[in-house]
């Protein structure tokens, strides 16, 4: 079973995390996938691209489970912190220089670092009861996935700092306020919202699109985006291994027990 599953839908192609059991919290082989899918979909050269998930969150960032599974020596730990927040990263920078529009369509939570899939989009839109919430700072670990790389250029960095120090949750119409929601919508229509987007951006010309985003995302800034990318990671890996990191994740699984 793949973690990422691929349809095409009007010539746009729709990735599907796919991991609903888990609520498609993010393990490296799933950001594997996910880069994979994405470099499949870019060789198509479809009219655009769409990030969806299967079940009733979007995703819930790294699994800690996945974590304390491989927390046995503090070098395995490492190694799989590398594996599984470099990945992502490189799937956040696989989707700022996709040659074409990005999409998402946000069913639910999202949290922790899958929120940098959500940034890495054009044009989002949310469930009217979902959010988006770091927990970092309930947990230990060092922001990753862009909330310091790619949010406070977003929303603000007043407003970004405020969210991740007292770990705030961000509902659809906040995020529709900020301008990290393009639309909200009631989950049945969710699909319909960006069937109509994608019908709209296939109107006009595919150049003109690769053109705009190559120009937004250009080498400069994507180049600028990865350097901070790589300082949360090192960030990440050096606070992942802290006893008081463990013990906070022993703790956020057991109250989700």
């Amino acid at each position: 079973m793949s973690y990422v599953e691929t349809e095409i839908r009007d010539g746009a192609v729709w990735l599907w995390l796919n991991r609903p059991e888990r609520h498609n919290a993010l393990v490296p082989a799933m950001v594997s996938d996910l880069r994979s899918a994405i470099a499949r979909a870019a060789a198509q050269d479809p009219p655009a691209l769409v990030l969806a998930a299967r079940g009733r969150s979007f995703s819930t960032g790294g699994d800690v489970a996945g974590f304390l599974e491989n927390s046995g020596s503090l070098e395995a730990l490492k190694d799989y912190s590398e594996r599984l927040v470099g990945g992502l990263h490189a799937a956040i920078l696989d989707l700022l220089a996709f040659p074409a529009p990005v999409l998402a369509a946000i069913n639910g939570p999202v949290t922790g670092g899958s929120t940098g899939l959500m940034l890495a989009a054009d044009l989002v839109a949310m469930v009217e009861d979902a959010f988006v919430q770091p927990y970092y700072s309930e947990v230990g670990f060092g922001p990753d996935g862009g909330w310091t790389a790619l949010l406070p250029d977003r929303i603000g960095t007043a407003k970004a700092l405020q969210i991740q120090y007292r770990n705030e949750r961000i509902g659809a119409a906040e995020a529709l306020v900020l301008g990290l929601a393009t639309s909200i919508c009631p989950s049945a229509e969710l699909e319909s919202q960006i069937r109509n987007w994608t019908t709209d951006i296939a109107k006009g010309f595919a150049q003109t699109h690769r053109a705009t985003r190559e120009k937004v995302w250009d080498d400069q800034r994507r180049a600028e985006v990865r350097s901070r990318l790589d300082q949360e990671k090192a960030r990440f890996l050096e606070l992942v291994t802290r006893p008081e990191t463990l013990e906070g994740m022993r703790d956020f699984k057991k109250e989700r027990a």
